[in-house]
């Protein structure tokens, strides 16, 4: 596609034994041609996002940092706001802020936080966005919402990029991808986590028939604005070899799909290095998916298709 925007990539990454383990994760991601050092939200076993990024974009130049994605409903926004301006400060403006409304279960059982209904964790995502803009904006601003309320409150530190940091949203339902859509800078297409674990739900909508009924919810709800929109798209499995059919075969059986839509979704790759390029490449033209993301797994086997894409 004539208009295709150039790749980059990221990884996802959320554990460390250690700080030089973890420094030694963001060094490696940047000396390979990652775009973005990535981290999710969660309560269970792995680093506090906020810390970890700090240090990661500590130790690199060039690597940007964000998450995938901050869990609203255990992050007010005033103070996540604070937080992420902050961040956005000291790494000289790398940073990318990934807002979700909050789906894993085990979060709010463990926290006794109360899971309510998803149209009302993503009212309330929405209204933190508007509050996260507001903090990072010039001005005192105050919001009067129906889960948050803001009064005369000038958000510092100004973050290092103008208007704040680029917002990422992400999902797998109608709406959650419709409001990414008018709202986001970034937009993730992923699997549909509704049932709060990932689970035969999620895995049926990695498909790729259920990918293009997603990208119209995208392409519909943001009308004039899509061509602004960068699309993201993060794998779960990515796999370097060269038994491609036979390491599909397997690896679907074990998650519940056969070789050939495994090997269709956009969410799980496999192949040689440069049979995953070219997968890379008709993927984009497809769905638009420019901005890839793979797990820390896969760090150093997909190197080479991030010396091959990156920047193309």
């Amino acid at each position: 596609m004539a208009n295709a925007r150039p790749f980059r990539f990221g990884v996802m990454a959320a554990k460390a034994r250690s700080s030089k383990g973890w420094i030694d994760t963001a060094k490696k991601a940047e000396d390979l041609g990652y775009s973005t050092l990535l981290m999710p939200d969660h309560f269970g076993d792995q680093l506090s996002p906020v810390p970890a990024l700090a240090t990661a974009a500590a130790v690199t130049e060039t690597l940007r940092v964000g998450t995938l994605v901050f869990a609203n409903d255990f992050r007010h926004p005033a103070l996540l706001a604070k937080e992420t301006s902050t961040l956005d400060l000291l790494s000289d403006g790398r940073l990318e802020v990934g807002v979700g409304a909050g789906w894993m279960t085990e979060d709010y059982t463990w926290t006794g936080v109360t899971h309510d209904r998803p149209g009302v964790r993503i009212d309330r995502m929405i209204e933190a966005i508007e509050v996260l803009r507001g903090l990072w904006g010039d001005e005192a601003f105050s919001f009067d919402g129906e889960h948050y309320t803001i009064t005369e409150m000038n958000g510092h530190p100004k973050p290092a990029q103008s208007g704040g940091p680029p917002i990422v949203v992400g999902g797998g339902g109608k709406r959650v991808l419709s409001t990414a859509a008018r709202l986001a800078d970034i937009v993730g297409v992923n699997p549909n986590v509704g049932e709060g674990k990932v689970g035969p739900e999620a895995i049926a909508s990695m498909s790729a028939d259920a990918t293009d009924e997603k990208m119209g919810w995208v392409r519909d709800a943001a009308g004039d604005r899509f061509d602004d929109i960068e699309i993201s798209i993060l794998k779960f499995v990515t796999i370097v070899t060269d038994d491609r059919e036979d390491v599909a075969g397997k690896v679907g059986g074990a998650m519940g799909m056969d070789a050939e839509t495994l090997l269709a979704s956009p969410h799980t790759i496999v192949g040689s290095a440069e049979q995953i390029a070219d997968e890379l490449i008709a993927q984009r033209e497809q769905w638009q998916g420019s901005y890839v993301t793979v797990q820390s797994d896969a760090l150093e086997a997909f190197a080479p298709v991030v010396a091959a894409l990156a920047g193309t």
